[in-house]
Formats: structure tokens, sequence, C-alpha cells
């Protein structure tokens, strides 16, 4: 008997997983060529978008920031090319010896390096900024994965120290930080261009894709700075730094006649290509940042606002060695006494009595009235930054009698060296105060009218005696120029109270006096030898200044052309 089989067994299994299976693949095909075209057809623009997320970028093209030109075209500050070197850590491969490779050839910390290395966090990190463009190329030449380079500019200072402060620098981004460069940060820069490229995973750009926009240069600035005359100024600061043992010196040379700052110098300094050694202090421009108590400076424009007003004469006389208390303050002269003497021989002998007595037949309100006019309470406008408006006393309660006295000869105000030397073009000019500017300038300035012609030019002669025998700085003369000027001795002001042995001596003036054309302020912080007036430690420094000055301009001397004869007689001590 057969056995019964199963309806089942009928089945022809083999062709049945044949059929689902081919059933399955071209489901899935369709399944896969639906999503395709779903993702060609409705998602195209996603998708590219997503792939440029990844791959594309825009990249800036940085501009060439423009040059720092002194007044005779010499170039001053330049941007030469560099680059910075960067390091994906995620996607880095650097064996051992690439490392020590980095280290010494950048060079960069190795345990920094090797710190990003083994975390492999940053995928974008800078190693090194402003690499000079050769070592870049052979650090590029090590071909280590996850190292690339992007070019930017190194800026270079040809004067180096000599004009660090004024100049100023610029940082890593090219940007202006100190000085020039960043007050005319908006010129100098340019515009930065951009362009698509390509990365791979390692950031390197692989291919330039579109240009955006061409990097638009910066302008090239032509300043009024003489690189000769600068250089003499910082010289001299240098050197008289040394020989009193001095805080510090700084100068100021303007062109009397346009308002041009011909030269402006701070001892000491840094070297502003290698900022190693650079601190706030150094970087500061104290000429024009930093406020002092002027001391006789002040007397000439002082004693022009009483000329001005009738109350006196040059000729007019006064006992000087008469005793005068003050609000119970003494007020003396230093040097041996002198008896009656003109408003003139008050100049030059620097009297504090005889200007204090003026004083007392003055308004405050004709006092404070000079002393704005002229510039002192408010920024210069030089054009530089930080300009310290200094400090100045107002009138809206009545001045007691000794401020009122020490006002007139230059005690209870500051003032910055920039101000002062500004002054001084009131005397220059013939009674006009000239506006200032770090910029050449092509085109006459008018100044501000402050005194009459003739006030100016019979306080020029009171300064011309000062230089004199009998003076307190015959030492700032000049051989084959007349030289007009004053000292100014003042104690520092240290924590709200004056120091008892520690002084600032400062020297302004003109030459040629006939005709000045040239206005030079000089200060010594803190001279330590035990020398300390003004007509001995600024005075000289003032003279060596004046004659480089006058002799690179090529200005015709207004005196006889001979070796100046030694003073003969002692330099007159200036009340303090």
């Amino acid at each position: 008997m057969k056995p019964r089989r199963s309806p089942f067994m009928k089945i022809d299994l083999q062709r049945w997983r044949m059929q689902l299976v081919m059933l399955l693949i071209f489901g899935a095909f369709v399944g896969l060529v639906g999503r395709l075209f779903y993702m060609q057809v409705f998602q195209k623009d996603f998708l590219v978008k997503q792939s440029d997320l990844r791959v594309k970028r825009e990249f800036n093209i940085p501009a060439h920031r423009g040059m720092l030109l002194d007044a005779r075209g010499a170039h001053l500050a330049i941007s030469i090319p560099a680059a910075a070197i960067v390091l994906n850590a995620r996607e880095a491969v650097i064996t051992p010896e690439q490392v020590t490779q980095l280290v010494t050839g950048l060079p960069v910390d190795r345990t920094f390096l090797e710190r990003l290395l083994r975390e492999k966090k940053s995928r974008f990190i800078y190693l090194r900024r402003q690499v000079p463009a050769e070592v870049a190329e052979a650090v590029m030449a090590l071909n280590i994965k996850g190292v690339s380079s992007k070019p930017e500019y190194r800026r270079y200072y040809t004067a180096g120290e000599m004009m660090a402060q004024v100049l100023g620098v610029t940082n890593v981004e090219d940007k202006g930080i100190e000085g020039i460069e960043m007050s005319y940060q908006s010129v100098l820069a340019g515009v930065p261009g951009r362009k698509f490229v390509l990365r791979d995973r390692a950031d390197n750009i692989v291919e330039d894709l579109d240009l955006i926009r061409l990097p638009k240069p910066g302008r090239d600035l032509t300043l009024s700075l003489n690189s000769q005359i600068q250089y003499l100024a910082y010289r001299e600061l240098q050197a008289a730094t040394g020989k009193f043992r001095a805080q510090g010196a700084s100068a100021v040379v303007l062109d009397a006649r346009t308002g041009e700052i011909l030269a402006l110098a701070n001892y000491p300094a840094y070297n502003p290509n290698d900022r190693a050694a650079m601190t706030p202090s150094l970087a500061r421009n104290r000429a024009v940042t930093d406020a002092f108590e002027p001391g006789s400076t002040m007397k000439p424009i002082f004693i022009s606002a009483a000329l001005e007003r009738g109350i006196v004469k040059p000729g007019t006389r006064y006992d000087s060695d008469e005793t005068l208390v003050l609000s119970g303050k003494l007020i003396r002269d230093t040097h041996n006494k002198k008896g009656i003497i003109t408003v003139a021989e008050a100049i030059q002998t620097s009297s504090n009595v005889v200007m204090a007595k003026i004083a007392g037949n003055m308004p405050d309100s004709d006092i404070h009235d000079i002393y704005t006019r002229s510039g002192f309470g408010k920024a210069p406008g030089s054009g530089l930054p930080g300009e310290t408006r200094g400090q100045m006393r107002t009138t809206k309660s009545k001045w007691l009698p000794i401020e009122k006295g020490t006002l007139a000869y230059g005690h209870g105000i500051s003032v910055s060296l920039l101000q002062l030397a500004r002054a001084y073009t009131l005397f220059a000019n013939d009674g006009l105060l000239m506006p200032l500017t770090v910029e050449k300038r092509s085109t006459p300035v008018e100044g501000e009218r402050v005194i009459s012609q003739v006030t100016a030019q019979q306080v020029r002669a009171m300064l011309e005696l000062v230089t004199q025998e009998g003076g307190t700085a015959p030492k700032a003369r000049v051989p084959g120029y007349r030289v007009a000027g004053k000292t100014g001795t003042a104690h520092k002001l240290i924590d709200g109270s004056f120091a008892g042995n520690r002084y600032y001596a400062s020297f302004v003036g003109m030459a040629p006096a006939s005709s000045p054309r040239v206005v030079v302020a000089v200060m010594v912080d803190e001279p330590s030898t035990g020398t300390y007036y003004a007509g001995e430690v600024a005075a000289p420094v003032f003279s060596r200044i004046m004659a480089g000055t006058l002799r690179f301009l090529a200005l015709p001397p207004d005196d006889r052309m001979e070796s100046l004869p030694p003073v003969r007689t002692p330099v007159v001590a200036e009340a303090v």
C-alpha cells in the first residue's frame, strides 16, 4: 500500500524562494531609485548646501596695509608677507620627528603641542602667527597631515625704537592698537577680499572656486615727522637720561609756521619689531599722554595777558627782593638778590616774586582766559591717541591769593609737553596759535589769534634775554642763530604732595628768533645727579636738537656764524 503524500509537498519550493528573493531585490531597487529621485529632485538644494558646509568655505584675502612715510618719503612702517600656521588636531597625523621639527622651526612650546595632539579636541588652532614667509614654506614642506598655513601680513618698523611710541604698533590681526597706527586705522587698513575655496578633511585648501571680492589695499600715509630730526631728538634724550640718571625724557619739535610735528620722541622706548620687552609704560607716548607741572615755562604766557590788559609794560619795575606772603605762604626767588628789576628782567631771571605781584593786580578771569585760549585744559588735537587735557583751575569760585600767585609761575596747573610746545607758537607766529598735525600739510593753515602782534614780539624779545648772559638758559644758545625760550623747574607731585628732591626740568624755545620757524620743547623727568635746574639739564638738550633741526631744514642764520664763547657767569638759579 502506497503512503499518502501531503498536498503541500507538491509546491516547488526552489522556484518560490527564487521569486521571493527577486521580488525583494526589485522592491529594494525601486525604493532606492525612488529615494534617489526624491533626493535629486526634491532635496537637491538642501544636499548641495550640506555638502558646501562641509567642504566649501569663504576665505578672507588679507588686504595690504598702507605704508607710513616720513615727510621726505622715507618708509617708516611697511607690511611684509607672512603666514599663520594652523593645526587641526583631530585630523593630525604627526610623527615624533615631525613634532621636533615643528617645535624648532616655528618655534612652539613642545608641551603645548603634544597636549593638543594627545587630546585631539581642536579642529582649528593657531600654532604661530605672523611667521616669516620662508619659515612658513619650510613648515609646509614637511607635508604634515593636519598642519596648514593661512596668508597674512606682518608690520615692520624701519625706525625701530626711536619712533616706537609715536607710530605705535599693530596686533596679530594687523589692526592698529597704539599710536598713529591706531588713530589712522580706517585709512591704513584697507578692505579684505573674499573668495570661495574647497577644503579637504585636514582643512587644507585644495581648490579655489569663486572670487567674491578683490582685496582693497589701505592708503599710504605721509606724516609730518622727519626721521632725521626724530633720530637726533631721540639720541639727545638718551644721552641726557644717562648723564643725569633721569627716569626718562621727552622732546617735541614743531614747524611753527604750519603746526606740523617734525619730531616727537620719548626715552626710554622699546623695539616694535621685537616686543618681548614691551610694557604699557614703555608704549605710552609720554609727551602726549602725561601731564606735569610746567613751572616757569608758563611765565611768558601769563605775562602776555598782563601786557595785553595794559597792567604792565616790559620796562615796568618791581622790587624782586621784597618779602611776599600770600595766604600765609612765603613766595621767594632762588637766585641771588636782584633788587629793582623790570618785567623783562623778571622773565630773564625767572622771578616768582615779580610774577606773583603782577598776578595780584589781575582778575582771575584774565589768567584763566589766557591759559585756556593758549590751549591748556583741552586736548591739543594733533591726531595722536591718548592726548591728555591736563588740569586747569576753574573760575567757579574766587581764587585765593596764593592760588593766583602760583598759577602765574606755573604751579597749580598740569600740562603735556605737546600742549606746552603748541602754546609757544603764539610767540613764534606773532600771536597766532597754530593747529597741530602729524600729517604732512600740502596747503597753508590759519592760526587762531590769541594775543596781538605787538605783545607777541615783546614777549619774544624777553625770551631772547633768557638765553643771554645773566639769564637762566645761556646753555640753550645755538651758534649762528638767535634763540628765544624759557626754562621751567618744578617739584614732582607724588601721591598728592610735592616731593622735596624730585623735579621736572623743562625748556621751550624757538629759532631763528628774528623770524621763528622751529619750536622745540624738552622735558627731563627726575634728574638725580644733584643738578636739576632746567638751565643746566634741559637747555643743553634743546640747544643740540635745535641746532640739528635748523641744519636739516637749511634755515639761514640770523646771527654771527662762530663758536659760542663759554658762559662767563654762573647760570641763574631758577625759582622752584
